[in-house]
């Protein structure tokens, strides 16, 4: 047979359980067509490429991103940044910004509420600042914000406004009026409004990112969705679209549709189908729902099953268990999968319990894929029923690192020693993937699958990691037991991603009949020191057999 492209001599790392390496693989039409030894070269004609040793590996999967989120912080204004000593330090701080800059339509700061020390901010104070403009903060994990009166009225927000998922999503209120402080997807809309994206201003970043893609070799990405603006998400949809008809994606990207509030279940599910329809070129598919399940540790709105340290909050879920099986019977029936947001240990207890309702009434018509993204914390009692139910874990295994003092301000110090237990997941049998869940390109420094092989493997981030200064932490974040091996770090962002985003008869392992994605590396990933891995990069990268790199 007349090959395009035959590879011997090298140390390749298939990521197929049954035939786990192999020395030699051919490409035609941009399609696999052997894999071993390279006695089996022999049936095979083509200039054959001798790559004295190299590494070779399947093209990289990051499974949970935001893509169109990230456009839209690239264009949104944040905010002046500041710190502060308490509430009034920060009205006089805002206060003196507007004196000496004055006339904008709208100020917008960005403030972590730690600096507040446990004052609250309401909208009649930033109105005795700011009476004649807008005045937006963003808190610093932008899960939350202050505004003033002028952009409650602008919204059509008032006492008698609903809260979208009451004790997650929500407007505060005090003695039955809204104080400007608003929570999780209630506080989005105040973030992006106004935002008009131009098709220029879509394809720059997104050239960008497929730039990053094709260097570091990352070959196929989900994207998690941009809450509360169903608008800017397809319009970036649409262009990419275009760029893929155009030639112009060589990165497959599967997509979804984001549901925050149970009352637009309906109207979800028939997008959904709509986009799975409209969205549908060789490197664009959606057939993925999306669900915020609960929200951050850091603001108490992660659904927890023991309350946060020091209070009587356990935070909310959008949907209970009882709900959330009704939505899987119906993507059931429409042939779509589930991806869950799902940071605290009652969010994905709640998933579990609806899966398990689900698979009782849907006995083996259940089809289902169901991923939990993030599992900050979980329950001891839960870690054995996503293998049993099936239900795929997904971590960002590059937050794997850092302080537990920090987080045992909100969990309890137990607690705080308990998190991303990936490897007991991985153990028990369930299938693990892993993803940088970023919201921002800016350098792409965060994205890098290299970093969280690294951290996934360590459990900290020193000077030999290629990470933000910032976050340089020198003590392994327990449990120490919970780092991975360098294998499972590989087949959580190759094979288990694949299987993760149902196109594992495709891609995920370099085996025949599959596309032809893989990774060249000058130094052997298996062997390669565990601090300081991010800082490697595949010399060369190819997409369906082409080359696609630099």
């Amino acid at each position: 047979m007349k090959a395009d492209q035959i590879i011997k001599n090298a140390k390749i790392f298939t990521a197929d359980k049954d035939h786990p390496q192999a020395s030699a693989l051919v490409v035609k039409d941009g399609k696999f067509v052997y894999v071993g030894d390279e006695a089996g070269l022999s049936a095979y004609e083509g200039e054959v490429t001798d790559l004295g040793g190299k590494f070779i590996m399947p093209g990289i999967m990051d499974t949970h991103v935001h893509v169109t989120t990230s456009i839209g912080f690239e264009y949104a204004d944040l905010g002046l940044r500041f710190e502060c000593d308490g509430k009034q330090g920060a009205l006089d701080f805002m206060a003196d910004f507007i004196s000496k800059n004055p006339g904008q339509d709208r100020y917008r700061f960005l403030l972590e509420k730690k600096y507040l020390k446990g004052e609250e901010i309401t909208k009649e104070d930033l109105d005795a600042i700011c009476p004649d403009s807008e005045l937006v903060i963003l808190e610093g994990e932008c899960h939350s914000n202050w505004v003033n009166s002028k952009v409650l009225e602008r919204h059509g927000i008032t006492d008698d406004t609903p809260d979208p998922v009451p004790g997650l999503s929500y407007f505060v209120r005090k003695d039955g009026h809204v104080t400007g402080n608003a929570f999780e997807s209630a506080s989005w809309p105040f973030l992006f409004d106004g935002l008009e994206l131009t098709d220029e201003k879509i394809e720059g970043p997104i050239s960008r990112l497929i730039d990053y893609c094709v260097n570091f070799g990352v070959s196929v990405i989900f994207d998690a969705g941009f809450p509360e603006h169903e608008a800017i998400h397809e319009r970036i949809y649409s262009q990419l679209r275009r760029m893929d008809m155009e030639g112009r994606l060589p990165v497959y990207i599967q997509g979804c549709y984001m549901l925050t509030n149970p009352a637009k279940t309906k109207k979800a599910l028939e997008e959904l189908k709509r986009f799975n329809r409209e969205y549908n070129t060789e490197h664009l598919k959606v057939h993925t729902l999306k669900i915020l399940m609960d929200g951050t540790q850091k603001i108490h709105t992660a659904a927890m099953v023991t309350p946060y340290a020091g209070t009587n909050e356990t935070g909310y879920t959008t949907f209970d268990a009882e709900g959330l099986a009704d939505v899987i019977k119906q993507l059931n029936e429409a042939g779509m999968d589930l991806h869950v947001h799902t940071v605290g240990e009652r969010a994905s207890r709640i998933v579990l319990d609806g899966v398990e309702l689900a698979q009782k009434e849907l006995g083996d018509k259940y089809r289902v894929r169901v991923t939990c993204a993030h599992l900050e914390i979980q329950d001891d009692a839960d870690l054995p029923r996503f293998a049993e139910l099936g239900v795929i874990a997904n971590f960002t295994p590059w937050w794997h690192a850092g302080n537990p003092k920090i987080s045992a301000s909100w969990l309890g110090e137990e607690r705080a020693a308990k998190q991303f237990r990936c490897k007991t997941l991985w153990d028990s049998g369930a299938l693990v993937t892993w993803s940088s869940d970023n919201v921002a390109y800016t350098d792409f420094v965060t994205w890098s699958p290299y970093l969280g092989m690294e951290v996934g493997m360590t459990r900290r981030i020193t000077d030999k990691t290629r990470a933000p200064e910032h976050n340089r932490t020198a003590e392994i974040l327990p449990p120490a037991e919970e780092r991975m091996g360098i294998e499972e770090m590989l087949l959580g962002y190759t094979i288990n991603g694949a299987k993760e985003l149902n196109i594992e008869n495709e891609k995920g392992s370099i085996e025949a009949g599959k596309d032809a994605d893989f990774l060249v590396f000058a130094n052997d990933l298996l062997t390669a020191e565990h601090e300081g891995f991010s800082q490697n990069k595949p010399e060369d990268v190819y997409i369906c057999g082409k080359r696609v790199n630099r």
